[in-house]
């Protein structure tokens, strides 16, 4: 695509994606309370596309409006992640399985060798946020070769909750190297095809990082304001 034809963000584009870095990075933390205008003075805008990207974040479980209060920073719920991750486990094994029957070729599996391949790299560099950013893009990837969109869909309404609970648990976990093998093992299984194997994996190990991510909220209280 050439360059003059790529559509400028809009402000409330911009809003979005402004809000929801500052939520993960912590400059909105969990159980803050905002007022539109602060929101917007700090972000150089007007309060409508504060107000349009608060509704859509809102939507994703990040934050709550609140009439005349402004918006709310969500914590991260311990029964909120068991929910997102029971459903998230069974639609990503399902994209597993669809993915080996679908037999991919090389080049469609390329992203999602680079995205292990670059999680090995970040484990060996100890560089958990760089391990994080592959380990979704993994996630991404997977859905995609599944090819159901309707699932791709659901995923990405979950993809915000999951990547909170994650940077917020992340230098608390053990060092993930189960993670990647499971990765790996599914890989594998997609490669030659066998759906069976791929489901069973990918559900396995969709299971282990709800009970080791709910198991940290919990201990560590991660959810109270």
């Amino acid at each position: 695509m050439k360059q003059q034809d790529v559509k400028p963000q809009s402000n409330t584009q911009r809003a979005i994606e402004a809000m929801r870095q500052m939520i993960f990075a912590g400059d909105l933390p969990a159980g803050s309370d905002h007022l539109e205008s602060e929101l917007a003075e700090q972000l150089g805008m007007s309060r409508t596309p504060i107000r349009e990207a608060a509704l859509t974040l809102e939507g994703q479980g990040l934050l709550e409006m609140r009439p005349r209060k402004g918006v709310r920073i969500l914590p991260v719920s311990p029964d909120d992640m068991r929910e997102i991750y029971d459903v998230l486990t069974e639609l990503e094994s399902l994209a597993a399985k669809q993915a080996a029957k679908r037999r991919p070729s090389h080049a469609d599996l390329a992203p999602l060798a680079k995205a292990i391949t670059d999680m090995d790299a970040a484990l060996a560099a100890g560089a958990l946020e760089d391990w994080a950013d592959a380990d979704e893009r993994f996630h991404k990837e997977l859905v995609r070769l599944g090819g159901n969109s309707r699932v791709r869909m659901i995923v990405n309404m979950l993809s915000d909750q999951v990547r909170r609970a994650r940077m917020i648990t992340l230098h608390m976990r053990p060092i993930p190297v189960k993670s990647n093998e499971d990765h790996r093992a599914v890989f594998d299984a997609i490669k030659s095809g066998d759906g069976d194997q791929a489901h069973i994996i990918h559900r396995a190990h969709r299971q282990a990082a709800k009970d080791l991510i709910v198991g940290l909220l919990e201990k560590h209280k991660l959810s109270r304001v």
